[in-house]
């Protein structure tokens, strides 16, 4: 699997963690103390640094900092959304989609020029 190829892999799957982590105790945990919320959100977390620094570290090779950066940002949307769709269950915004165009608009941007 190419560097690229692999760090999306890695930064999705660290990513879907991620969101659990920060959102999912709104749902889940809201009945209960503040600080339960955030130890289940860091054990969570765990997860996401296991596979986010590894797609750091493989991007890295192919990537600048700022590249990996705005990746990571794409991705974030690319997996929040859906969360927020179908987890949460709140409604779907045109907004959201005025939101990805910037997200790709940033990416063209930070990408133009490679290969």
């Amino acid at each position: 699997m190419s560097p690229m190829a692999r760090t999306i892999l890695l930064l999705s799957l660290s990513n879907v963690f991620m969101t659990f982590a920060w959102y999912a105790h709104l749902k889940t945990l809201n009945h209960r103390a503040w600080w339960i919320a955030a130890l289940a959100s860091w054990g969570i977390a765990l997860f996401e640094y296991l596979l986010q620094v590894p797609a750091n570290r493989v991007g890295y090779t192919v990537m600048s900092v700022p590249q990996l950066k705005i990746l990571q940002e794409l991705i974030t949307l690319a997996v929040f959304v859906p969360f927020v769709l179908f987890y949460l269950k709140q409604g779907l915004k045109l907004d959201y989609l005025w939101a990805s165009l910037c997200m790709l608009g940033a990416v063209y941007f930070m990408f133009r020029g490679q290969g």
